[in-house]
């Protein structure tokens, strides 16, 4: 096909995994089968129960030899989402409603299935933290393959996919995106559903390579073979580009290509501006599987390993010992360079095995994070003993989340002191003493960073939600996303009062928001002189070079003419404009959007 036989779609996503592809579209359509809807007889009500739990048992085996394979080709991190769907298919909240629905309503059982996933869904659809709102896909996943062997169809797990292509789907299961990925024969992903904590995301970044998700109705609005070209950066998609805009993506790929090697050559340097102002580059994590990829693009540390993984689909909650060899694992693959682990960071909504608490209105402002912790003792114990213990194994460093005042520091690092003495009681070996901070994300830690700054051994800056928070709107809702912007003035003076708390304390203040890796931002952090920034495996060699390049001083100058000004317009379109001046080539390719149009003012 031309790509000028047809009018040419711009579709836009959310940026998942980096880099920029060009291909034909792939399109795989899981299509959700219809589900029949029948009334039972009285004498069909237990044979329905039976073919269910027949059903279960089909499904169960399938997904077990796909961990199998899964394991021998990706890794344990990989196969662990395949556990949780197992788990999903006993899971009491899950089975109990199919069969009361196929007793009390005599109901059959396909369509109980539909009716409970649907259920189950709209709980996890309110839920504040992302990583968990993600995994409503996996709900889909697995009511759609306990109704295909219901109706049994078969449940193909093996897809062909031709070379160089764009895979597009609305959702693509865990065992589709790492199989595709270790095919080779993926140059990108684009997915109608997801965020960067979907499967999709994980396995892309994990393998390198490029993903737009949250694209809207792409696999809709895109047709088997169309020449498609993405930019998983930026989250930008066009599909049937014209020659001039095909060029343009082709001359993007070659820049980021060239500028990967050239991470692989520099990665080992230090990230120090020409006057000498060192800033560590770190790397965010979940999985023991993206460590490699991050190692290969020079992160000389893990900034921000989440654990609510460990949490994910499970009917009771971690023990101490898998807590324990998950921490050692990322420790030793580290080998001696600094890891900070994030406490548990949800709600009691999404703890297993827990008392269901009664439902928050507003839950993302409830009772989570460190909050529920401090509200759970016993829970909070059993994470941080298995730390103490895995202290032993390398270079740990502890952080709390949501920390909003000194008395609930205080509490933690009580809890943590005990658990200390316990385990030195029992014989139990522990590490050295370890750095114990904060995640700085809300608008009073900040207010009182001073405070603060002298009870915590370092801070680390969430933007994320420290954002959000401050200027009082939900990214996630696409009517006011568009006033979450990080230049906003607010935000700027938030940022260097929390550093110079930090600075007269004489301890490290660190950024592992979304943030602290867009290239765009990197000289208004120099200027607000951060000790070290977090952020995906990617990004790294593109900060790394921009600092390299400039001095502190400059950076300086630019934050000064930028906090002069009013808006977060104003000083958005500042700050892009020194910054297209003072780089060219490979970096000035990837500080602006292409085609994007001017953003609404604030």
């Amino acid at each position: 096909m031309s790509s000028q036989a047809t009018p040419t779609l711009r579709l836009s996503g959310i940026g998942a995994s980096p880099g920029v592809a060009v291909g034909h579209a792939f399109i795989l359509d899981r299509k959700r089968i219809r589900t029949p809807k029948l009334r039972l007889a009285d004498a069909e009500v237990e044979p329905e129960r039976m073919r269910m739990k027949t059903a279960i048992d089909l499904s169960d085996r399938q997904l077990a030899e796909l961990k199998d394979q899964i394991t021998r080709t990706e890794g344990s991190d990989h196969a662990l989402i395949l556990e949780a769907h197992r788990l999903m298919l006993h899971d009491p909240m899950l089975v109990d409603e199919v069969n009361r629905l196929i007793v009390e309503d005599r109901i059959n059982a396909e369509w109980a299935v539909r009716r409970t996933a649907r259920k189950i869904k709209h709980l996890f659809d309110n839920i504040p933290d992302e990583y968990f709102r993600e995994r409503r896909s996996d709900v889909d996943y697995v009511a759609d393959r306990i109704i295909r062997n219901l109706m049994g169809q078969v449940v193909d797990e093996d897809v062909e996919v031709p070379a160089e292509a764009i895979v597009v789907a609305h959702d693509l299961p865990p065992a589709d995106a790492a199989m595709m990925a270790r095919s080779g024969r993926v140059a990108g992903f684009v997915t109608d559903l997801g965020g960067q904590t979907s499967h999709t995301a994980i396995v892309a970044r994990a393998r390198e390579t490029p993903a737009v998700v949250g694209a809207g109705r792409a696999s809709e609005q895109i047709s088997p073979g169309d020449l498609v070209a993405m930019d998983g950066t930026r989250g930008v998609v066009l599909v049937n580009p014209t020659e001039d805009q095909l060029a343009l993506f082709r001359e993007e790929q070659r820049r980021y290509l060239e500028s990967e090697q050239l991470a692989l050559a520099t990665k080992d340097q230090p990230a120090v501006s020409t006057d000498g102002f060192r800033i560590r580059l770190n790397g965010n994590m979940e999985f023991l599987e993206e460590i490699p990829s991050l190692l290969a693009h020079g992160a000389e540390g893990i900034g921000l390993y989440r654990t609510e993984f460990m949490f994910l689909d499970r009917k009771t909650a971690p023990t101490e010992e898998e807590h324990y060899r998950a921490y050692k694992q990322v420790l030793e693959a580290m080998g001696g360079r600094p890891v900070t682990i994030r406490t548990l960071d949800l709600g009691g909504d999404k703890v297993p095995g827990k008392t269901k608490h009664e439902k928050e209105p507003n839950p993302a402002m409830g009772l989570r994070a460190i909050r529920y912790c401090l509200s759970n003792r016993e829970l909070f114990r059993v994470q941080l003993r298995a730390l103490l213990r895995a202290s032993v194994h390398g270079n740990l460093r502890l952080m709390f989340p949501l920390i909003c005042g000194v008395s609930e520091l205080r509490e933690a690092r009580t809890e943590l002191e005990a658990c200390r003495t316990a385990l030195g009681r029992a014989g139990v070996p522990v590490g050295k003493r370890f750095p114990v901070g904060i995640m700085v994300e809300t608008p009073s830690a900040a207010t009182i960073a001073d405070r603060l700054a002298q009870e915590a051994d370092f801070f680390s800056i969430g933007t994320n939600d420290l954002i959000q928070y401050s200027l009082a709107i939900d990214r996630q809702n696409r009517e006011v996303a568009y006033l979450y912007r990080p230049l906003h003035l607010s935000v700027l003076r938030m940022l260097q009062g929390i550093v110079d708390a930090a600075k007269s304390a004489n301890i490290p203040v660190s950024m592992c928001g979304e943030m602290a890796g867009d290239p765009l931002f990197t000289l208004v952090l120099l200027a607000l002189g951060f000790d070290e920034l977090s952020m995906t495996s990617g990004q790294i060699p593109v900060v790394k070079r921009l600092m390299r390049r400039v001095s502190r001083s400059e950076a300086v100058e630019m934050l000064q003419g930028a906090m002069e000004l009013t808006t977060a317009e104003e000083i958005e379109r500042f700050v892009r404009t020194e910054m297209d001046r003072r780089f060219s080539g490979q970096e000035g390719s990837l500080l602006s959007p292409m085609h994007d149009p001017e953003p609404e003012p604030v």
